[in-house]
């Protein structure tokens, strides 16, 4: 059963709603996302095709195969999205609680700084690994 949830940017500009039909969230620890985000970016695990942004949201094209979503009044994060489907993994921060996810994966846990450590039980996947996983053909790990 799937739960709908909304949420909303730091000043409330950009409103966003999606479902979830089993809160997961992510980490990654890759220099692009420690970069747009200052740390670890999260990101809560979506019902595929549900997700509805309103507002001055705007995107920035990262990678070959990748776009960062962000407000264009108060720059907060909005998503990280692939360029190839145009499917876009929410920043959990914009939900009440983190949408109530519990953290499940771990991408680029090799590349996690040495000032902070993500305590738990959760799959912890290297470089290697997620470029596998995400881009097996390009390999880029920016």
């Amino acid at each position: 059963m799937s739960v709908d949830l909304k949420g909303q940017c730091l000043c409330g500009a950009v409103q966003v709603t999606a479902s979830v039909d089993n809160p997961r969230l992510r980490a990654c620890h890759c220099d692009m996302c420690r970069r747009h985000t200052s740390g670890a970016f999260f990101s809560l695990e979506t019902v595929a095709g549900s997700i509805t942004v309103t507002g001055p949201a705007q995107s920035y094209k990262s990678s070959d195969w990748a776009e960062r979503g962000f407000c264009g009044t108060c720059g907060s994060t909005l998503w990280y999205g692939m360029q190839h489907d145009g499917s876009r993994n929410l920043a959990a921060g914009l939900f009440e609680n983190a949408g109530g996810g519990i953290l499940k994966v771990e991408f680029f846990a090799d590349k996690c700084p040495q000032g902070y450590a993500l305590s738990g039980d959760q799959k912890k996947m290297t470089t290697t690994e997620t470029i596998a996983l995400f881009a097996p053909q390009d390999g880029d790990a920016k």
